[in-house]
């Protein structure tokens, strides 16, 4: 089953249990793909498009929750907090540090990277093989810190 599929079924099961919060959280979910699927582009909707989507949705929600949070707006913050839980479970699990670190040796030992010079050709590599699975923000300090070693 796709995971816009699975969405789908989400949105069902929610409007059963007139779960108003998940209902919400998995609409927004669908509307960018469907404006995705609309956009002219000509390309399908894949997976890799929803999750895609999936991520950046989920970023947004954590960063309104720490700008609510900042705010003193908890009735707000809370409400954010919940719909990233309900985008999380359509994610794939994030890596440790530690394993990020560890894909990052691999790379760098497979590139042949020496130096900082060679951090984008590094980077173009695991953004691709980690895509969804890490941070880019970790992915480039970590990055960054194992090159300029």
């Amino acid at each position: 089953m796709s995971l816009s599929d699975q969405i789908n079924q989400s949105i069902k099961v929610a409007m059963r249990a007139k779960d108003k919060v998940r209902l919400s959280a998995l609409r927004d979910i669908k509307s960018k793909i469907m404006v995705e699927a609309t956009s002219g582009n000509g390309q399908e909707v894949t997976d890799a498009v929803v999750l895609k989507i999936c991520i950046k949705l989920h970023k947004q929600r954590k960063e309104t929750y720490t700008l609510y949070k900042e705010q003193g707006r908890n009735d707000l913050a809370k409400e954010e907090s919940d719909q990233a839980e309900i985008i999380e479970a359509f994610l794939p699990r994030m890596l440790s540090e530690d394993e990020v670190r560890a894909e990052v040796l691999e790379v760098i030992r497979a590139t042949g990277a020496s130096g900082l010079q060679d951090m984008g050709k590094c980077m173009g590599v695991l953004t691709q093989k980690l895509a969804g699975k890490a941070d880019g923000k970790l992915l480039s300090s970590i990055v960054r810190k194992e090159l300029s070693k």
